[in-house]
């Protein structure tokens, strides 16, 4: 399939599966007259490049693992890399749920003192 295709089958906007590709996340094939050529690993991987950025990876993060995201069966490949930077990942949605937390009961501790 074309980018074009890609694009809307994914939700994703040309220029950014372009920047995939840059970034070595996405490796389409070539036409004979140039045209990137996607198939369906490659939409594979780009609807795993948004699961990870929606859980707050950003494409450094998930470009260290690329590997992992590539296979055909599993939704990810296991692998070390993998495994080491979703622990981190999950390290700090645990802090940023810590601190959101804290930050409600603030914000109701002055709800209170404003409803008196």
């Amino acid at each position: 399939m074309r980018i074009g295709e890609l694009s809307r089958r994914c939700d994703v906007s040309i220029r950014m599966l372009r920047y995939y590709e840059a970034q070595g996340l996405l490796k389409p094939r070539r036409t004979g007259t140039g045209y990137r050529d996607y198939g369906p690993v490659d939409e594979q991987a780009v609807e795993r490049i948004k699961l990870l950025g929606s859980a707050g990876m950003t494409l450094a993060t998930i470009r260290q693992f690329s590997a992992c995201i590539r296979g055909e069966g599993r939704i990810f490949e296991p692998c070390d890399e993998l495994r080491e930077t979703l622990r981190a990942q999950i390290r700090l949605v645990d802090q940023k749920a810590a601190k959101l937390t804290q930050t409600r009961q603030v914000l109701e501790r002055f709800m209170q003192d404003v409803d008196g």
